[in-house]
């Protein structure tokens, strides 16, 4: 084997390991951006599975076994009502709960939700008064969970429930 060949061949080795970590980066990318996704997928489940739960539970703490027919009616206090979750018995109990979700194993989920009453005109401000119409507000968070910045990011699911009484 000559210069020449010898040169040749060093090249063609030094071109395929270029290919080779190209490859291997594009691997390396696409798992990370899997990943990301399925936790981003895990998140919202967590999340849409917390308002599920508080759509079965009752509009108020007076509307568990009685009607209410005005506004004076409605707790005035959003907030669990000694009740311990999951026993909880109302929509708003389910307020300024935090909870820590380690049933998922790729990732420990942090989450914490926010109930308030809003207008019907408005259903993106609180209320400072009691109305038919209570918004629940989920954040599901995680250290594992990545936003494009690459810091940890929340998912934010938001949820109006009204109280309706016909007669």
């Amino acid at each position: 084997m000559n210069t020449s060949q010898m040169m040749i061949t060093i090249g063609a080795l030094f071109l395929l390991s270029l290919v080779i970590l190209r490859v291997t980066r594009g691997f390396l990318n696409t798992d990370e951006v899997l990943l990301d996704s399925k936790l981003g997928v895990l998140a919202v489940s967590v999340a849409s599975s917390l308002l599920e739960e508080a759509s079965g539970k009752a509009f108020d703490e007076n509307t568990d076994s009685a009607t209410v027919t005005s506004l004076s009616g409605l707790s005035s206090y959003l907030g669990p009502d000694g009740e311990v979750y999951p026993h909880f018995n109302d929509i708003d109990d389910f307020n300024g709960l935090k909870k820590i979700d380690n049933t998922i194993p790729a990732a420990r989920f942090i989450d914490s939700i926010a109930v308030e009453y809003v207008s019907s005109a408005n259903l993106d401000v609180p209320s400072a008064s009691k109305t038919w119409n209570k918004k629940i507000t989920v954040f599901v968070s995680s250290p594992s969970l990545l936003g494009p910045d690459g810091k940890p990011d929340t998912v934010k699911m938001s949820q109006v429930f009204s109280y309706w009484y016909f007669r």
